[in-house]
């Protein structure tokens, strides 16, 4: 069996963050990824947006984490080279009933000690963006736009460059609580090697619950359920006349059909909600009409035929449908009693934008249970 100080299960951003956090803490460091690649699953299929920290409930991982990621993305970003933008986002209100939602997402954001806040009137809205159509909108300066892959990149080129390594087409196919530790098996190009590792780090996203019931000694009753809400995403044939991000108010399972862009300037229109039983990239062409429907409250200058499939992805929540959005779950020893293991649960929007944070915060607990 072979001796391992540091596993990182799963190779998406949030992987790569710890990685790099626990191989510069002076770790030695194995990432394990099922693929072929880096952030193939919902690292890949998002938004791309860096949040900036303003619909989670005050005193939440989400919100404390989003917010200190953010910043610490920003700044790692002008560091490394990473290109990115803060475009500034719009809240839009297109009715007086959901302005008046206004003032409390404002009061939200301001108690996550998100800065650069300010409640437009529909003139000044117009002034910004001729073409939307509000009774009035809340603005956040900090919010902006990143090259994802570039940035996972950036991850893993310092991860390596401190001694980390990594090994694809690995799964994890069972497992079990040591003494000191845990023991994994895993297989991969048709060879299975055993691992006895100090500190299991699962980052495995969509698969992080799964795995974790195939851990022995792992309590299912700390293994929550995973629900795959899909969002499909319809790109804008032909120029966008936005310079913000648009952005309705929440709905149910998301934050509703919202307008962003690429660095390049293409517009594109999602996620929408539709909650699934099994992994399923593909985009319905139908699904348009509900976009086009969502859309023309804020843009109605839409034209038929504009929008055009793009591309899915799938969140890895642990609440129902109709329920609340859970918090992030992050589980050491302490709360499940498997020296060495760290679970990563729920971990969804924002995860990308507070991945530096999480990370942050996932080595001080290595650290500590090392200790």
């Amino acid at each position: 069996m072979e001796q391992v100080d540091c596993v990182v299960i799963g190779a998406g951003v949030v992987g790569l963050a710890i990685a790099r956090a626990l191989a510069l803490a002076g770790r030695e460091v194995l990432v394990l990824e099922s693929a072929s690649a880096i952030g193939t699953g919902t690292s890949s299929r998002n938004s791309e947006v860096i949040h900036a920290g303003i619909y989670y409930p005050q005193g939440s991982l989400k919100a404390r984490l989003c917010v200190e990621g953010r910043r610490m993305l920003y700044a790692y970003c002008r560091d490394r080279g990473v290109a990115c933008r803060q475009s500034g986002k719009l809240i839009v209100a297109t009715s007086p009933g959901e302005a008046a939602q206004l003032p409390g997402l404002l009061a939200r954001a301001q108690a996550n000690e998100v800065e650069g806040m300010r409640l437009l009137s529909a003139e000044e809205v117009r002034n910004l963006e001729p073409q939307l159509a509000c009774s009035r909108a809340l603005l956040s300066q900090t919010t902006g736009i990143i090259d994802s892959h570039a940035y996972m990149l950036a991850l893993q080129g310092d991860a390596e460059a401190a001694g980390a390594m990594f090994a694809f087409f690995s799964e994890v196919s069972a497992g079990r609580a040591a003494p000191d530790g845990v023991e994994l098996n895993v297989t991969g190009a048709g060879d299975a090697v055993s691992l006895c590792c100090r500190t299991v780090v699962n980052a495995a996203g969509l698969g992080a619950t799964a795995l974790a019931s195939r851990l022995q000694g792992m309590p299912p009753e700390r293994v929550p359920r995973t629900y795959l809400a899909k969002g499909s995403y319809f790109m804008l044939a032909g120029r966008l006349p936005f310079t913000h991000l648009v952005y309705p108010l929440p709905a149910p399972g998301g934050l509703g059909v919202h307008l962003t862009m690429d660095l390049g300037g293409q517009g594109r229109f999602g996620p929408d909600v539709e909650w699934v039983d099994h992994i399923d990239y593909r985009v319905d062409p139908q699904r348009s009409e509900g976009f086009y429907e969502a859309v023309r409250r804020y843009w109605p200058a839409l034209a038929d035929g504009a929008l055009v499939p793009g591309y899915s992805g799938i969140r890895p929540k642990i609440s129902p449908p109709g329920a609340p959005a859970a918090d992030f779950v992050v589980q050491g020893t302490a709360t499940h009693g498997v020296p060495g293991l760290v679970n990563l649960f729920g971990i969804e929007s924002p995860g990308l934008t507070a991945s530096l944070a999480l990370a942050a915060y996932v080595c001080d607990m290595v650290q500590e249970q090392r200790a």
